[in-house]
């Protein structure tokens, strides 16, 4: 597979030589792991917060589109939660750009080019919450909430395509070596 294979808006899901540790460590297995707890249960929880911040402004927008929610009760609640998905993304990513992909990078040398894509994902991601954020703007602005619906349904799907990935690659590397490994 080429770079552009692996672009965040063209793969669909990992190559198979960065999910020999998935293989080891299958996700309905992540849990019952003596690892899991502390480090992996917290950072798959801000995964589960993005997920369900998408959601909520998701239907919101269809609330507001199909007259079922005040079309300024969801401009207050997209000022509130859009302002949060984005912050903490941004939170998230110099966290993991920064600290924990150079750390997990060294426990598994045969993953470097899985945490170079993952921090490829950021870039690209940067270039979707401007977007995001500009058409929520224009929500905020007076403008329909359609076209921001169909704006968050592509930033979803990308964000989706990219926690999952980020999740079968590095929850394996921690439950492997030990939260205590990143320090």
């Amino acid at each position: 597979m080429t770079d552009d294979d692996l672009a965040l808006g063209a793969r669909e899901g990992l190559p198979d030589a960065l999910r020999q540790l998935l293989e080891a460590y299958p996700r309905d297995s992540w849990e019952g792991h003596s690892n899991f707890n502390g480090l992996v249960q917290f950072w798959l929880e801000r995964h589960v917060m993005f997920r369900k911040l998408t959601a909520l402004l998701r239907e919101d927008a269809e609330g507001a589109m199909d007259g079922r929610l005040d079309p300024e009760v969801q401009k207050a609640r997209l000022a509130q939660y859009g302002n949060l998905l984005v912050n903490e993304l941004h939170g998230h990513h110099r966290i993991e750009d920064h600290h924990y992909f150079p750390a997990l990078s060294g426990m598994e040398p045969q993953l470097v080019r899985g945490f170079t894509l993952l921090d490829r994902d950021h870039h690209a991601m940067d270039g979707l919450l401007e977007r995001f954020t500009l058409s929520a703007n224009g929500v905020l602005q007076g403008g329909e909430a359609g076209p921001f619906r169909e704006e968050l349904l592509s930033f979803d799907a990308l964000l989706d395509r990219h926690l999952v990935d980020e999740e079968e690659l590095i929850v394996p590397v921690i439950l492997r070596h030990g939260a205590d490994a990143l320090h």
